[in-house]
């Protein structure tokens, strides 16, 4: 199942076809009451938890209810006020190669420590949507700064928990999206450089755990612009998913409804004001998404 959030924060059933797909507003169908205030709707969070127990009802209402063309809603983005966005570093093995070139061009030298795997946070506040632009700072472009693209697979937590088995992970995700992980090169912590509003799209909705049964058979593609700028494929994580959720999950508790975003593939590249992006991931979907100058 896809699982959109649109308009006020209603929760939809997504049907993607080549005609463009429809959305069925599925919001009445929840159990609990629906609080469309994204800083308290601990209804989304419930839902990632316990999306087991409600799959059949929100089925029942999509056959159900009446299609809206996606072109005559607007996309948010398809998580609300998570606990945490967990990132993971240095996660292709081609990727890790290419930021050697990457970190001589803006940081005059390599990190050796940057180089090896491992997990990091960034601010929910940068979450934006499908319907959104990639603001770059104004201070940021003016200084000269680099500002680099990462389109990723993205896990959404469901029941979580702490110290999960690896064999036990992929029973704890709700589903996967995409997001892109927009950064700044230079020597600020990482948090803080991949941290500023819009840095984090993430859309245009979510595929259940259900559909996807094997979260390293999936493709990913970036153009920018019409050129290819990422292309890979999911099996190429160094660390892969169900390792990623217990790694994660041994140094934080993993809550319903928090974001995993599993690392960026080789192809970074820079953003300028007035780019086009086009990133896709298979069996999820699209995000078209334009870059300004803020």
């Amino acid at each position: 199942m896809k699982l959109a959030l649109f308009d006020d924060h209603r929760l939809g059933v997504v049907e993607d076809t080549a005609d463009g797909g429809h959305v069925v507003d599925v919001t009445a169908a929840l159990t609990w009451p629906h609080d469309p205030d994204p800083v308290t709707a601990g209804w989304w969070r419930r839902l990632c938890r316990d999306y087991g127990e409600i799959r059949e009802r929100l089925a029942a209402a999509a056959a159900a209810g009446p299609r809206t063309p996606l072109a005559d809603v607007r996309l948010r983005a398809p998580a609300l006020n998570p606990s945490k966005i967990v990132a993971c570093a240095s996660n292709y093995a081609d990727h890790v190669a290419e930021m050697h070139g990457v970190q001589e061009r803006t940081l005059g030298g390599v990190e050796s420590w940057m180089m090896r795997f491992d997990v990091f946070l960034k601010a929910p506040s940068s979450l934006s949507g499908p319907a959104e632009d990639i603001v770059l700072p104004e201070e940021v472009v003016a200084a000269g700064q680099e500002i680099h693209h990462e389109s990723e697979l993205v896990i959404v937590v469901g029941r979580g928990g702490t110290d999960i088995a690896e064999e036990e992970a992929l029973d704890r995700v709700a589903g996967y999206t995409l997001g892109l992980d927009v950064t700044v090169r230079s020597a600020a912590d990482r948090s803080r450089r991949k941290s500023y509003d819009t840095f984090s799209p993430l859309g245009p909705w979510i595929t259940t755990a259900d559909e996807i049964t094997d979260p390293g058979g999936l493709e990913i593609r970036l153009d920018v612009n019409g050129e290819v700028r990422q292309d890979v494929h999911t099996r190429d994580l160094m660390t892969p998913v169900p390792r990623i959720v217990a790694y994660a999950s041994s140094m934080m508790t993993l809550l319903p409804g928090d974001l995993i975003f599993t690392g960026a593939p080789p192809g970074v590249g820079p953003l300028t004001p007035g780019d086009r992006l086009h990133a896709r991931i298979s069996r999820i979907g699209d995000l078209r998404l334009n870059v300004r100058e803020g």
